[in-house]
């Protein structure tokens, strides 16, 4: 599903070069649940950029379902983007103004796959994830876990193959986070590949894979 080939990742500072990811090899099976852990700093977060397609390696190659991104147009990654990966973050991201079923609804404005309603999609989703009563409430009258959510039918919209969670339980209680990883893991049961990024070693325990990433490097995979 994903490859990751001796790819490193620097940012400019001014004038100096700063090194961030060095080296990196990293195969994900379709259909797996995998965790990367690491510290603050460790460059885990950069890495899940780099497999999401929303930053570019300084050298190496990353390839989702067979497809080399540093041969895709930026049209072609925005593409690639929208349709074959969901995002979840730790802090929801939703809009504010608009209601639960139109931040849903929102990343099928760009992408869309044929043949499917997405209004009919984005309230099965949303049904399913509990929030029939909740499909007209704005974000400021959710819950934490009900924002979560909310943020997980909008990355699943569109039908993605690759799941990506960053910290996605970082701004909810343990009890509301347990809930919002065995929502993961029926999506991975349902064979779609899932990726979350965190600190946590009790939510690694879920994955069926821990990487570990340190100073940039990959310290067991």
């Amino acid at each position: 599903m994903v490859e990751v080939s001796n790819v490193r990742k620097s940012y400019l500072l001014g004038n100096m070069e700063v090194p961030v990811l060095s080296g990196i090899n990293l195969k994900i099976e379709r259909g797996e649940f995998l965790a990367i852990m690491g510290p603050s700093g460790s460059g885990k977060s950069t890495l899940m950029n780099l497999i999401g397609c929303l930053d570019k390696p300084t050298e190496g190659q990353v390839t989702i379902r067979g497809k080399d991104l540093r041969r895709m147009s930026d049209e072609e990654l925005a593409r690639m983007r929208g349709l074959e990966i969901g995002f979840v973050f730790q802090t929801f991201n939703l809009v504010s103004r608009l209601t639960a079923l139109e931040n849903v609804l929102l990343p099928t404005f760009a992408n869309s796959r044929p043949g499917i309603d997405p209004r009919k999609r984005a309230k099965e989703l949303l049904e399913i994830m509990g929030l029939h009563n909740r499909m007209h409430h704005r974000p400021g009258e959710l819950s934490g876990g009900q924002s979560q959510r909310v943020s997980i039918a909008r990355a699943l919209i569109n039908d993605p193959a690759i799941l990506l969670a960053d910290e996605p339980t970082g701004n909810l209680d343990s009890k509301t986070g347990d809930e919002i990883l065995r929502i993961f893991m029926g999506l991975n049961m349902e064979g779609r590949t899932i990726v979350i990024v965190t600190h946590d070693s009790e939510i690694a325990k879920y994955a069926d894979r821990v990487v570990l990433v340190k100073d940039g490097i990959i310290q067991y995979n």
